[in-house]
């Protein structure tokens, strides 16, 4: 299982779930479509479709509740049902005729959305993802079936509250999503192998509970019952960087997060981080984010209180 180091890591690098459009055909379609996010998903509700996308050597073929994650694609392409194939365009407003009519039991329906991140979480997400992940549905009882569907109905019947519930269930959705990849798949290094391995979840508790300690490989490999060498090996393999890097990484995510949400100076939170000055602290901050700790949150903060006017009826 997933221990809850999942959520919180989830929070802090802001995974969102936003669904951008759909399809519903039926007989013999062909959807091609350039991408432009980072990372993006592609679900079928109902029916059974082959998908296909750049640098991936096989299509991929889905069905009802399997879920496709793409990562730094260019273009996917959908085919279903006999040829000659009609040429389908996507929609974005699941209110249309199209889709309130459909037929789950005789159409192919595909709904498509963007995963969004910080910048400081695209790194660990798509390290952690290949390019093209197929989450297999386990069928009538599947979690994430369940999810997509409470998604699609909210997304389709336009009842009070349904753009509020759509962003939910759009979060529970990918939170399934990630669940079903980790339990389906030998995961590359990456945070999320990380947090599922159970023989690292003391020493990563130790990490993640107190990340402004000094902390030495010794006594993680301790926490972990293994000997220095063993555990290294072990958590670089997993992690993809060795442990005292990426408790770097970690301390980054949490400053990132402390800038953004709160008022707490620089310097107190060099102190709380581990970091034995404020220099030390911004400069560590400015090799992994890109600008010093002061300029990184005055500028999130911007780009918040923009992102709320333009969202604002």
């Amino acid at each position: 299982m997933l221990s809850d180091r999942l959520s919180e890591a989830l929070d802090l690098v802001e995974v969102r779930g936003v669904l951008t459009g759909g399809i519903a055909a039926r007989g013999g379609w062909r959807l091609r479509a350039p991408l432009s996010d980072p990372v993006k998903f592609f679900a079928l509700v109902s029916g059974r479709a082959r998908l296909a996308t750049d640098g991936i050597d096989e299509p991929v073929d889905l069905v009802a509740g399997d879920v496709a994650i793409l990562t730094g694609r260019s273009w996917a392409t959908f085919e279903a049902g006999p040829e000659p194939r009609q040429e389908v365009e996507p929609e974005s407003d699941f209110s249309t005729d199209r889709f309130a009519s459909a037929d789950r039991d005789a159409d192919d329906i595909v709904i498509g959305g963007s995963v969004g991140l910080n910048a400081a979480g695209s790194t660990l997400l798509l390290e952690s993802l290949p390019p093209l992940a197929h989450i297999k549905s386990a069928g009538d009882d599947d979690r994430l079936l369940a999810a997509l569907l409470r998604l699609f109905d909210e997304a389709t019947a336009q009842r009070p509250g349904s753009a509020f519930a759509v962003r939910q269930y759009g979060q529970l959705l990918l939170l399934e999503v990630l669940r079903s990849y980790a339990g389906q798949t030998a995961l590359p290094s990456g945070w999320l192998r990380l947090l599922v391995d159970e023989r690292l979840r003391p020493a990563l508790a130790l990490l993640h509970g107190r990340p402004g300690r000094p902390w030495g490989l010794e006594e993680l490999a301790r926490a972990a019952a293994m000997s220095r060498t063993t555990f290294a090996d072990r958590f670089r393999e997993a992690a993809g960087v060795p442990p005292l890097t990426y408790l770097g990484r970690w301390r980054m995510l949490l400053a990132q997060r402390a800038l953004r949400d709160g008022d707490t100076r620089v310097a107190a939170l060099a102190e709380e981080l581990g970091y034995g000055s404020e220099s030390a602290f911004s400069t560590a901050f400015k090799r992994v984010v890109g600008e010093s700790p002061l300029r990184y949150r005055a500028r999130v903060r911007q780009d918040g209180t923009e992102r709320v006017r333009t969202e604002t009826p």
